[in-house]
């Protein structure tokens, strides 16, 4: 097997799902790869930058995912994105956990700044739009968070159907949202 970086994140990607979040190390991941530790260290520089990679892959579905078009309805776009999103944050054990915390980079940076310029010419306020994006991520992320602490535990849990609490809640955001770019007019008027 070639020791390149796709193939270690691939790899750790693959422990993540056996084990866990906590249980990922270099030392594992090495083991599995039949190489030693430092081996791991010619393609990433640390941990961190080895969790980075592997937070990035976790999400490339929603990564590649069509961007939006100036014809998509902004509310229906951003559920959708949002929905994405959750899909590849479950995709994989502790999603989630992996992806808190991150910060876009490269084609992921560039990819949130087309959305954002997308929900701006659908006639939101920069500022509310840039909300929006956050609050619809980290309401996402958590949801997922909370879902997959639950899976881990085995526990009944609160007794939600976590995906019908995700769509309801995701609604109250799109829908605040809206109404609060329905009243600017209105706002800016006093």
């Amino acid at each position: 097997m070639k020791l390149d970086r796709e193939t270690i994140v691939s790899e750790a990607l693959v422990l993540l799902d056996e084990t866990g979040l906590d249980a990922v190390s270099t030392r594992q991941l090495a083991k599995r790869l039949g190489v030693e530790q430092p081996s791991l260290y010619w393609h990433f520089r640390n941990k961190a930058s080895l969790f980075d990679a592997m937070a990035e892959a976790a999400i490339a579905s929603h990564a590649t995912a069509p961007l939006p078009t100036p014809s998509d309805d902004w509310r229906d776009w951003l559920v959708e994105n949002s929905r994405s999103f959750r899909r590849a944050l479950l995709a994989h054990r502790d999603g989630a956990r992996l992806h808190a915390g991150t910060t876009p980079r490269g084609a992921d940076l560039s990819r949130a700044l087309h959305k954002l310029r997308f929900l701006v010419s659908s006639g939101l306020p920069e500022h509310d739009a840039r909300i929006a994006m956050l609050t619809t991520s980290h309401f996402t992320v958590g949801s997922v968070l909370e879902q997959q602490a639950e899976e881990a535990e085995e526990g009944d849990g609160p007794g939600l159907d976590r995906a019908e609490a995700f769509e309801a809640g995701l609604a109250l955001i799109v829908e605040g949202v809206a109404l609060r770019a329905e009243q600017l007019p209105h706002r800016s008027r006093s």
